[in-house]
């Protein structure tokens, strides 16, 4: 078995890990922006209706940041899944009588 072959195959999943990580630390940044700006909507302008921007964005916050912990753990069990296949191949071109 090549040993170089699945170094690469065990890096390449972790880089794989450290994305999702990334995506989900993503979507949290994108669910605190609009979190901030409800916060700030209704402080900062004169807004009539004020208050329903600021629940709008709260939701829209809400939303993002319940998208992206499903993404995450949807990813991450495909993940898991796929990381007992490292070392476990079959060459499709190999000769069988050699």
């Amino acid at each position: 078995m090549n040993k170089d072959l699945i170094l690469r195959e065990r890096l390449a999943l972790q880089r794989t890990i450290l994305a999702n990580q990334s995506t989900f630390l993503s979507f949290l940044r994108t669910s605190m922006y609009f979190a901030v700006a409800g916060i700030s909507v209704d402080r900062l302008l004169d807004l009539p209706g004020g208050l329903i921007y600021e629940y709008i964005l709260f939701v829209i916050s809400a939303i993002v940041l319940v998208l992206g912990m499903i993404n995450y753990i949807i990813h991450k069990k495909r993940i898991s899944a796929s990381e007992k296949h490292i070392g476990d191949y079959k060459l499709e071109y190999s000769d069988p009588g050699s």
